[in-house]
C-alpha cells in the first residue's frame, strides 16, 4: 500500500514550519492531488475505508483554517496596537493618575489619590522618603469607597529621590483594601514588542496599563 498523506505532507515540509513555503490553497491542491494518487494506487484487497479518507481532509482543513486564523489575529493585533497608540498620544500634555505610591513633584507640590474598595471611617496617607524617614501625615477622615485625592506641600523637602506614600484605611476594627495612585505629566509615547509605554515629565517611563485615570 502507498504512503499515507498524513506522512507525505511531513516529510516533504521538513524543516520549516507548515504554511512558511505554500500559501494555505497551494497546501489544499497538493493535498488533494496526493489523495487522488493514493486511492488510485491502493491495494485493492485493502482499500481505505471512509473513516480514514474523512479523518485525512479533516485534518487539512484544521491546518487551513489555524492558518487564516492566525493571520486573522496578527491583524487585529496590529490594528490593537495601532489604535493604543493613537489613545496615548492624545494623552500628551496631560495629567493622569497611575498605579503607584511614588510621588512626583512639580513646582513645590506632590499630588496622588486613594483608591478605597469600600466604605472607611479612617484614612490616612503617609508620605516618607525611600529611606522610611516620615515627612508628611494626611489625615483624609471618612471617605466612601472610590477614589480620593490628596496633595502635598514638598517645598520643604530637599531630598533627591523621590517619596513614598502608604495608605491606612480602616473600617471600624477592620482594613479596607486600597490602591496608591500617583499623579505626573505625559511626555510622550512609544511601542516596543508589542507593548505601548508612556514618557512622564517627573518619573521614569511605565506601561499603557497602569494609567488608571486622565486628569
Amino acid at each position: 500500500m502507498v504512503t499515507s498523506v498524513t506522512s507525505s505532507n511531513t516529510s516533504s515540509t521538513t524543516g520549516s514550519p507548515l504554511g512558511t513555503q505554500t500559501s494555505a490553497s497551494a497546501q489544499q491542491d497538493r493535498f488533494l492531488k496526493l489523495l487522488v494518487a493514493q486511492l488510485n494506487n491502493q491495494d485493492p484487497m485493502n482499500p481505505m475505508d471512509n473513516a480514514q479518507i474523512t479523518s485525512q481532509m479533516a485534518q487539512i482543513n484544521t491546518v487551513s483554517g489555524i492558518q487564516e486564523l492566525n493571520a486573522t489575529m496578527k491583524s487585529m493585533a496590529t490594528q490593537f496596537q495601532s489604535l493604543q497608540m493613537m489613545q496615548g498620544a492624545s494623552m500628551i500634555g496631560h495629567d493622569v493618575l497611575l498605579k503607584s505610591n511614588t510621588l512626583s513633584i512639580a513646582d513645590g507640590k506632590a499630588s496622588g489619590a486613594v483608591e478605597l474598595a469600600g466604605d472607611a471611617d479612617a484614612v490616612t496617607v503617609q508620605i516618607q522618603t525611600p529611606g522610611g524617614e516620615l515627612l508628611k501625615t494626611i489625615n483624609l477622615g471618612t471617605q466612601s469607597a472610590g477614589r480620593h485625592s490628596f496633595s502635598w506641600d514638598a517645598s520643604a523637602y530637599k531630598g533627591t529621590a523621590s517619596p513614598v506614600f502608604t495608605i491606612t484605611a480602616t473600617q471600624g476594627k477592620n482594613p479596607v483594601a486600597s490602591t496608591a495612585l500617583a499623579q505626573d505629566t505625559v511626555t510622550g509615547v512609544s511601542a516596543a514588542d508589542g507593548a505601548l509605554s508612556l514618557q512622564f515629565k517627573n518619573r521614569a517611563a511605565a506601561g499603557y496599563d497602569t494609567i488608571q485615570g486622565i486628569l
